[in-house]
């Protein structure tokens, strides 16, 4: 335990910070009027030049009187805005460990927090996933204090409230919920803080995919996401100014978005830095584009098993020639080709990625179809479904719509037209069955119905 013996203190400090054993945390011994003082902070994580600027202070100081307790050295001798006090343990270590640098004066029983901490960090520049035609170009980074800055820059009131949490029993992991007192729900947002504090694992390495899977303990089978990314600070700002939640992580470069249903899930910013007609064509557009990249190819599957039953506009559609490989198992190839060409793309090196992306689009699917592999026709509709996932804000929600198109697939292969509406029903019967963080419905204002709110998720009002 701390108490006013400096000696003692070290000694504490010391088999707490294990600064032997450690050599970015390093010890620094000086003297304040002649009493001997112990500095203790993380190489790299230190501000240098606020450092200099208080060490300087701290030897110009040659008053006894300012050094009797923590609160009158705190007042008299730390020109600086972030400082506090603390005796307990963890508090202190995980201070520390936070790049918080500690002071402990003889004399003086607790230990001294300056917050002089920055950490490396690369430069605000526009999203990867989240990018717009107009608007902002700026987006979150990993430094979690710069991350909930940017969203209070975007709103200034009162009742913005960004909670600090830690979660993690090694990384102690820290998380800002972020929420307007006014408006959240606080029913969830008790919940939400229970869970986090009952975290239980050691680490949260993997941030924020790790972080959701210890906060919902729900069944993996449902693909449907239940929350929402973005990497953006006018969106989390927007969507907490409604009344929901964004979760800030530390060392993640995106909020948590919660609740989300699947109508959260498909907006965009886009939708509100364009006229409120185009944002409704682009919102019209992207529902369509979406269920288009769902059903075209079960329903071209079920149309080329039964050609006489295909309307007489659509028999443009039917493949005529003969096949090397059906239909169903030519679309399942090119479904695993294109991922492939996916990973193969995220996994080459920039300057060459997009040169490997169009030479294997290109190159694969003519040599597909002079081999016999797949048809032009398939290679078509499956271009488009592909074209169509981007068009998907969500990549998570994009994967899920995947994961149902290969099921409407399996389905329509082995029961023609009854496997499609069994699949379309299954896929209904997820989303019904799936609930919000707080415990309301998925498709809701669909389900319970809402027509004000309904058509306000189609048409983008003032």
């Amino acid at each position: 335990m701390f108490n006013s013996s400096i000696e003692n203190n070290i000694k504490v400090l010391d088999n707490l910070t294990r600064c032997n054993e450690n050599f970015d945390i390093v010890k620094r011994i000086i003297r304040i009027n002649k009493k001997k003082t112990a500095l203790y902070f993380i190489d790299g994580f230190l501000k240098d030049d606020i450092m200099e600027k208080l060490m300087e202070f701290f030897y110009s100081i040659n008053d006894d009187s300012f050094m009797e307790n923590a609160d009158a050295f705190i007042e008299n001798c730390i020109p600086y805005v972030e400082v506090t006090k603390s005796d307990k343990e963890n508090e202190i270590i995980t201070a520390l460990l936070s790049g918080i640098a500690l002071l402990t004066v003889d004399g003086v029983s607790e230990i001294i927090l300056i917050d002089t901490r920055t950490y490396p960090q690369r430069e605000t520049a526009e999203p990867e996933n989240d990018k717009v035609l107009r608007g902002s170009n700026d987006a979150f980074t990993e430094i979690f204090i710069h991350n909930c800055a940017l969203i209070r820059r975007r709103i200034r009131d009162r009742n913005l409230t960004i909670s600090a949490l830690q979660a993690g029993q090694c990384s102690k992991t820290d998380i800002a919920l972020v929420y307007m007192e006014n408006k959240v729900d606080k029913k969830l947002l008790k919940d939400l803080k229970e869970r986090i504090s009952n975290i239980e694992r050691k680490g949260l390495s993997m941030t924020q995919q790790a972080f959701v899977e210890a906060l919902i303990k729900s069944k993996w089978i449902n693909p449907f996401p239940k929350v929402k990314y973005s990497e953006r600070p006018d969106t989390t700002s927007a969507n907490v100014l409604k009344g929901n939640i964004a979760i800030v992580v530390d060392n993640s470069p995106s909020a948590i978005i919660i609740p989300t249903s699947i109508f959260d899930l498909m907006e965009e910013a886009d939708d509100y830095y364009f006229p409120p007609v185009t944002g409704t064509y682009l919102r019209i557009a992207r529902y369509g584009v979406t269920l288009l990249s769902l059903f075209l190819t079960p329903l071209w599957l079920l149309a080329n098993q039964y050609p006489q039953f295909t309307p007489e506009f659509f028999r443009f559609t039917i493949v005529d020639e003969p096949q090397n490989i059906s239909i169903f198992w030519q679309l399942i190839l090119v479904e695993v080709a294109i991922d492939g060409l996916r990973l193969a793309s995220i996994n080459t090196p920039d300057m060459l990625s997009t040169t490997i992306g169009i030479i294997g689009g290109i190159a694969l699917s003519e040599f597909a179809v002079d081999a016999g592999f797949a048809s032009t026709e398939t290679i078509l509709y499956m271009a488009f479904v592909t074209i169509s996932n981007y068009t998907q804000p969500s990549q998570e929600l994009s994967y899920g719509i995947k994961f149902f198109r290969l099921i409407l697939l399996i389905l329509t292969e082995i029961l023609s037209l009854w496997g499609l509406i069994a699949g379309t029903v299954l896929i209904f019967i997820m989303l019904a069955t799936n609930k919000t963080l707080s415990g309301k419905s998925y498709l809701y204002p669909l389900i319970p119905f809402n027509p004000k709110e309904l058509i306000k998720k189609f048409v983008r009002t003032k």
